[in-house]
């Protein structure tokens, strides 16, 4: 076994993450100026009819994109020099009418003027004749520290010179209270992080006992590079004024001589994200604002506790499920043999948060969505992949991750090698939001899963076994069969995905009746385009199961995953094609998720739809049927006499096993069947990628009897078409000779992958030694090349990755790692091992943490 040198990635990431928490772009000083100025350039612009009109005639609202009266009035001077008289004529502005005093904005030139007001958002603006809409958390605006207040008559002082005037020395978040009061604590993250609707409280130490009969201290809170009070984005609050607040609110807790408590409690409906706040005192002839602090900023997240809020949760059990817990198994495999993997969630990790919030900076989602949790699902489906074949340009997608089935994944990381979403989302982060490669289904449900608990909602993934990939929204699944029994490729547009995983997310949806709030369907996975991108959801469950497919977003596609029939065409040699059979029970066979405080899963298909053939499930087909879904005349094709059922288990890569194929005779004569059995390799998909088995197979089935035929699939049939998929599809069709019925009938097993182990050497305590052991073993004739090892453990350790050029035939690898667990109860080791040749190498190993001693 040949061993490379190993490559750990934890250091590294959080490291740049920090940076990220506490990088802000600078905002230019009042006596600076750019080293560019492209308002300049729209000297040639303004001097048009009609760029001037609308200048003018949105001059009034200017007074909102700045603080304070004097800086409103010089930047709406520079704003008029420049229509009237072009860029050129700063230097001849005139200061006869300005303020001389010492901080004041009114001499200035307008270039300075505009460079201190973010000359790139003017530039941007208004160069296409609009005003630009703030789109990004990590972009700053902020105001001067010191601003003078033109007073109505010349006054000697300014804001300072009192000796007794007000000032604020420092501010104390109260983390530990505030972190622990909101649920928050959790979050690896220095700065304070609060959630919607409920009250923290932050110290202010003064200079003197604050007098709220004398003294006018106020806060300034604001988000992104366009603050605006209208849209939420600045916020002022009057400490101890006792004047009503509209959305925001404050209150006085405490005074001492030389600090007062204030708390603080956000807006129900406030926007989501990192927060700057400025202590502001206000004299008559001007403000003192606190000095730009990163340690003053603040994160607001969703509150899933709070009733008021859209993503509210009853029930405690559910939310320390679909909110508070960051490790997750996502189900796979077969519906009556499920297989499970661990994922990673990590959403309390260092610098996941800071990375959810710049996935939305790249999307370009505007500040004014951030608040409402159905547009920031809607977005989030669409920003957590890349399409990079889409109809869109693909430099303008910055999605997270690229999806990627085509078995080649030489250029970045294979899809079943990643062991959770934290070093997705870091490596996102650290790369500039280059889409990291590559993606399935499971990988970018994973990654949803965090970023949105990350911000507070509740989600959970879902597994759909059998799952529709219905591409021209009939709700049938249309499976074409050549002359000779085997699947026609060419024909055959649709697909069923042996599984599928989608999210689902907790909140009360404004936009639709009351009965359809609750759990909600949204799916990143790239499958169709919805509105101009591939986004799917947020569309309600409970929707879907009455069959109220018109109501937002994409309801019918998800109707079609979960109810499709499947219908089994042949084509003879003249391309006429015949219906063979229909089977209406055979998508959307299981449908789970993950069960609270439990490895197991939880049975969820009535949630989607009501049993087979009941009458209520009747019902819901007509309903659908009444927007827009096709009847289902083709259910009237007679009925073969004939069931097929195809049988096989405890199949692993590299093994032989038997294969039966049960007749069985429903009516009350004697029949021959003549049937064609064939067998391919495909994806997860559905997708073929090679066919090893075809066979003609003749039976005598005994009236209200079953006849077996029993095959043997060799190992040696299959392995050279397997590749790096672990899935074989069987196919039966064929007609009885009395009276010519046709029948058909298909079946896909997953092949289980040899095992990995973990075990731990001691016992795991929080800020004590504890070494890790991942031990594998070759099991096949063939060497495994370019092998990765991933080894993960939130709470317990950071991912780590370790590579081995060659793992030869029967040899065995083992790997061993020191860590210090720093989370104490349930938590899950998970492991990893991936090359060309196998995939799908998990293990996951829970241990109990003790707390520290």
């Amino acid at each position: 076994m040949k061993e490379r040198t190993s490559t750990q990635r934890d250091e590294s990431t959080s490291s740049h993450i920090k940076g990220l928490t506490t990088e802000h772009r600078a905002h230019p000083k009042a006596n600076s100026r750019p080293p560019v100025m492209p308002c300049l350039d729209l000297s040639e612009e303004v001097r048009s009819e009609k760029c001037r009109t609308d200048l003018v005639s949105r001059a009034p609202d200017l007074m909102e994109v700045c603080d304070g009266r004097g800086s409103a009035r010089a930047l709406l001077s520079s704003v008029r020099l420049l229509i009237f008289t072009g860029a050129g004529a700063s230097s001849a502005l005139s200061c006869s009418s300005a303020s001389t005093h010492k901080h004041s904005v009114f001499c200035e030139d307008p270039l300075s003027i505009m460079s201190r007001h973010s000359y790139t958002h003017w530039h941007l603006g208004l160069s296409d004749g609009r005003f630009p809409i703030a789109s990004s958390n990590s972009d700053e605006y902020n105001p001067l520290e010191i601003e003078d207040i033109p007073p109505p008559h010349p006054h000697p002082r300014g804001p300072g010179d009192d000796s007794s005037a007000l000032s604020v020395l420092d501010v104390d978040m109260c983390l530990e209270k505030n972190k622990s009061d909101h649920y928050t604590d959790y979050y690896n993250n220095p700065n304070l992080i609060v959630r919607r609707n409920r009250e923290f409280r932050i110290i202010l130490k003064l200079n003197r006992a604050f007098n709220k009969n004398l003294d006018n201290l106020q806060l300034e809170i604001m988000i992104g590079s366009l603050p605006d009070i209208n849209k939420g984005t600045s916020i002022v609050l009057s400490i101890g004024s006792g004047k009503p607040e509209k959305n925001w609110k404050s209150n006085v807790l405490e005074t001492t001589a030389s600090s007062i408590t204030v708390g603080i409690t956000p807006d129900v409906k406030c926007i989501i994200g990192r927060f700057r706040m400025f202590a502001v005192v206000v004299s008559y002839s001007g403000k003192k604002r606190t000095p730009r602090n990163t340690d003053t900023d603040f994160y607001v997240l969703f509150n899933p506790w709070d009733p008021e809020d859209e993503v509210y949760i009853e029930d405690d059990n559910d939310r320390e499920e679909y909110v508070m817990n960051d490790i997750g198994f996502i189900y796979n495999g077969d519906y009556d043999m499920v297989a499970s993997r661990s994922w990673n969630y990590g959403q309390f990790e260092e610098g996941i948060l800071d990375a959810c919030l710049l996935v939305m900076d790249a999307g370009k989602v505007p500040m004014m969505f951030r608040g409402k949790a159905t547009e920031i699902v809607r977005q989030a489906s669409a920003l957590v992949r890349f399409a990079d074949n889409g109809p869109m340009n693909a430099n303008d997608d910055n999605g997270v991750l690229v999806g990627n089935w085509s078995g080649d994944y030489s250029r970045g990381t294979a899809p079943s090698a990643w062991t959770g979403s934290t070093e997705i989302l870091l490596q996102y982060a650290q790369e500039g939001c280059k889409p990291v490669q590559y993606a399935q289904c499971w990988v970018f449900a994973g990654v949803l899963n965090t970023f949105l608990r990350c911000l507070g909602i509740p989600t959970r993934v879902i597994t759909n076994f059998l799952s529709a990939h219905d591409n021209n929204g009939s709700i049938k699944t249309e499976i074409v069969l050549d002359k000779s029994g085997n699947i026609d490729r060419r024909e055959t547009k649709d697909s069923i995905w042996n599984f599928h995983c989608w999210n689902e997310v907790y909140m009360r949806r404004l936009d639709l009746p009351d009965q359809f709030s609750g759990w909600q369907v949204v799916d990143s996975t790239p499958q169709e385009n919805s509105d101009g991108l591939f986004r799917c959801g947020p569309t309600s469950v409970e929707a879907i199961k009455q069959g109220e497919i018109s109501y937002p977003f994409d309801a019918r596609f998800v109707f079609a995953e979960v109810n499709s029939d499947v219908i089994y065409y042949q084509k003879d040699q003249f391309g006429k094609s015949k219906t063979l059979s229909v089977d209406t029970s055979y998508i959307g066979k299981l449908i789970v998720t993950k069960r609270n405080n439990s490895s197991n899963y939880m049975d969820v298909t009535l949630n989607y739809k009501y049993a087979e053939g009941s009458h209520q499930e009747r019902q819901a087909m007509q309903r659908a049927e009444k927007f827009g879904v096709p009847s289902r005349d083709y259910l009237d094709t007679t009925e073969s006499e004939v069931d097929v059922e195809i049988q096989a288990d405890n199949l692993k890569i590299g093994k032989s096993f038997p294969l039966t194929v049960n007749f069985t005779n429903k009516s009350s004569q004697t029949c021959t069947v003549d049937a064609v059995i064939t067998g391919s390799v495909v994806y997860y998909t559905g997708v073929i990628s090679s066919t090893f088995m075809f066979e003609n197979k003749t039976a005598t089935v005994d009236a209200f009897g079953t006849q077996s035929i029993m095959m043997y699939i060799k190992a040696s049939a299959y392995m050279p078409f397997l590749k790096d998929q672990t899935n074989l599809k069987f196919m039966v069709s064929g007609n009885t000779e009395e009276t010519n019925t046709p029948f058909s009938t298909m079946r896909v097993f997953t092949l289980l992958p040899p095992d990995i182990s973990i075990k731990v050497i001691g016992t795991p305590q929080v800020g004590k030694n504890l070494m890790i052991t991942v031990e594998f073993q070759n099991p096949f004739q063939f060497s495994l090349q370019g092998v990765q090892l991933r080894l993960d453990g939130p709470g317990v350790m950071s991912t780590k990755m370790k590579e081995y050029s060659e793992i030869l035939p029967g040899s065995s690898l083992k790997y061993k790692v020191m860590v210090i667990p720093q989370m104490s109860g349930r938590r899950v080791l998970m492991a990893t091992l991936d090359c060309p040749q196998l995939r799908e190498v998990t293990g996951q190993l829970e241990i109990n943490v003790l707390a520290a001693g």
